[in-house]
């Protein structure tokens, strides 16, 4: 995607930043994997601090989610590289919000657990392989090319 430009180290950061989101809003589809593997809990030691203020304001995702759609994505002063990553970011949040509810619906039907588990399991480790992806080729100054997502990516971002 050299097409769009080059991008320079500021901005590799800064596309970065906004799959924070993502990655503290799957954290509530982790309590079974990290009960089963204590060792994976240090991996997200240092965004603890970051996931109990998040969890700890009301409507903290829908002010950052609104946030970052506004300031940044509708912003064309801002380069295409970080409104990229920064509507990924927003999507993939979006897809977890969509698994919630589906988790929250199959969650009413009973003896569901093992289900249930084995769901939020796939979406946690789902959602933070693709926002490590996403991170690694934004670290690279690549545009990181995800399925479907990065379809309706490129639909909204000009």
């Amino acid at each position: 995607m050299a097409w769009r430009g080059s991008t320079n180290v500021s901005d590799r950061i800064f596309a970065c930043l906004p799959y924070l989101l993502p990655l503290v809003e799957v954290f509530i589809f982790s309590k079974f994997l990290l009960t089963q593997f204590p060792v994976l809990q240090i991996l997200f030691l240092p965004l603890m601090p970051l996931i109990s203020l998040y969890y700890s304001i009301s409507f903290a995702g829908l002010i950052i989610f609104f946030a970052l759609w506004l300031l940044v994505v509708r912003n064309e002063k801002i380069s295409h590289f970080i409104r990229f990553n920064t509507m990924q970011a927003i999507l993939l949040d979006i897809v977890i919000f969509l698994c919630s509810i589906i988790t929250g619906i199959l969650g009413q039907i009973p003896s569901s657990n093992f289900a249930i588990e084995t769901l939020y399991s796939t979406i946690f480790i789902g959602i933070v392989a693709a926002v490590a992806y996403s991170v690694v080729q934004s670290l690279l100054g690549r545009y990181a090319e995800i399925p479907a997502i990065s379809d309706a990516v490129y639909m909204q971002v000009r």
